[in-house]
């Protein structure tokens, strides 16, 4: 059986604590995005945590999310205005209500991220 990374809070946990988060493709989350996004989160001054999730649209295409993680309202709105994204709340997006349940996408696909914003910027 697998084991869990004890070195930070729970699924569960941050669900509970951090319930707003903004949804990123997961691959634009990395590299220089990586730097760009956790300084920006660094500026805010407050606690975040990321998660990843996996979208599930009817046509049964699947793409995996990092969550960012906020306690409150004011920073992941401003997170969502810089980097784009979609708000995505636990209790209502997750499959079952479950920490680790899927996100359930009722609405067509369509690309989250477009080639524009702090991603096209890159050298």
């Amino acid at each position: 059986m697998v084991r869990r990374n004890q070195s930070g809070p729970t699924p569960t946990r941050i669900d509970r604590d951090f319930p707003h988060q903004v949804a990123l493709l997961d691959d634009v989350c990395v590299d220089r995005n990586f730097q760009r996004i956790h300084e920006f989160c660094k500026g805010l001054g407050v606690e975040w945590h990321t998660r990843h999730v996996i979208a599930i649209w009817p046509n049964g295409k699947h793409e995996n999310h990092r969550l960012h993680c906020f306690a409150d309202a004011a920073p992941a709105e401003a997170f969502q205005a810089h980097f784009g994204g979609v708000m995505f709340d636990p209790k209502r997006d997750r499959q079952g209500g479950l920490a680790k349940g899927a996100w359930k996408r009722s609405e067509p696909w369509r690309r989250i991220v477009r080639a524009e914003g702090p991603y096209s910027r890159l050298p």
